[in-house]
């Protein structure tokens, strides 16, 4: 059987190569060291307790007094700085403007060989709020439009060091793809009078088939349409566009089923490079009632190649339904 789904939210279609489709474990990496292997310290890395970077680097830590236990610095190499007004440049058909933002690098922990998979659910609590209490800030810069949090965990999914970090971008203009998604999400909303999203975990909770965990704030599942293998999307139960506008218990309640689903991906696929992301509103659209925050994990289980680059369609070779039957079926402890 053949099958051509597609995301309801994004309107993106993906190939189901129901054919070609692999077995769940089949994805279990073949890692000679997992991420748990690692020296709890280490002498050459710049991010370890002993090599802080000077004082005017940091931009905070949590807690404020004491050993810390997340620090967030602006980025050595980072993609955009913040000096500078946010200008316009027009030449015929060329369009360019100033590189201004933010780009910060969130530390996760102390522990060289720590990752969320491994960590306790307070750990994870505090990298999410430093993610929040540092958004709030990048947000009152007048010329920031779009704030996208992320981690690059393992090389395939482009990270440079191995200690935990995570990476904060302010950017002066709302990316294209996340303009796309937002117009979806207002059609839909327009076209039935409710969020896509709400949606989305009203049909998949009823299911069951793509869920892979739940708590009282959120619902873990992998989308009928994910364009890759364990493609998971985490979308709270409350509607809200705006991960700056998330409570502290719902923090909370992210880092339980966050660190739940990377469990399951770490012992169940032996620690698979992976990219988180948080999925917020652009800034200048937090009141609109279509839009809904979540967060996504992407793990590095397949290339993508020649069809992918050339149609902007996925393939993917695993069937949703048995990715998450698969996750479900891992023990966590």
């Amino acid at each position: 059987m053949y099958q051509i789904r597609q995301n309801i939210a994004t309107k993106e279609w993906v190939v189901i190569a129901t054919s070609r489709a692999r077995r769940a474990q089949e994805f279990t990496q073949t890692k000679e060291r997992l991420s748990g292997d690692r020296p709890e310290w280490d002498a050459a890395c710049p991010f370890c307790p002993g090599n802080e970077e000077p004082a005017p680097i940091e931009q905070m830590r949590l807690p404020a007094e004491g050993p810390w236990q997340v620090r967030v610095v602006l980025n050595k190499y980072p993609a955009l700085l913040p000096e500078g007004p946010r200008v316009r440049h027009f030449a015929g058909i060329y369009r360019w403007m100033s590189g201004v933002g933010g780009h910060e690098v969130v530390i996760e922990a102390p522990r060289h060989n720590w990752c969320m998979a491994l960590g306790t659910v307070e750990e994870v609590t505090q990298t999410l709020t430093a993610f929040q209490m540092r958004g709030l800030c990048l947000a009152q810069d007048p010329r920031i439009e779009q704030i996208i949090w992320f981690e690059n965990h393992g090389l395939e999914a482009g990270t440079s060091l191995d200690h935990p970090h995570a990476q904060i971008v302010a950017l002066p203009v709302v990316p294209y793809h996340i303009r796309c998604r937002a117009e979806e999400a207002r059609r839909y909303f327009d076209d039935t009078g409710v969020c896509v999203y709400c949606q989305m975990v009203e049909e998949e909770l009823a299911s069951g088939e793509r869920v892979i965990a739940a708590n009282r704030d959120f619902v873990a599942f992998i989308p009928f349409a994910a364009f890759s293998p364990f493609h998971t999307w985490i979308v709270p139960r409350r509607h809200n566009p705006d991960f700056l506008a998330a409570s502290a218990e719902e923090l909370s309640a992210l880092a339980d089923i966050l660190r739940n689903v990377l469990r399951r991906l770490y012992f169940g696929l032996r620690d698979p490079d992976y990219n988180y992301v948080i999925r917020s509103a652009p800034l200048r659209d937090v009141g609109r009632e279509y839009m809904h925050w979540y967060a996504t994990i992407i793990p590095h289980v397949t290339k993508a190649a020649g069809f992918e680059m050339g149609s902007g369609m996925f393939i993917n070779p695993a069937l949703p339904e048995e990715s998450a039957a698969f996750l479900r079926a891992v023990e966590v402890g």
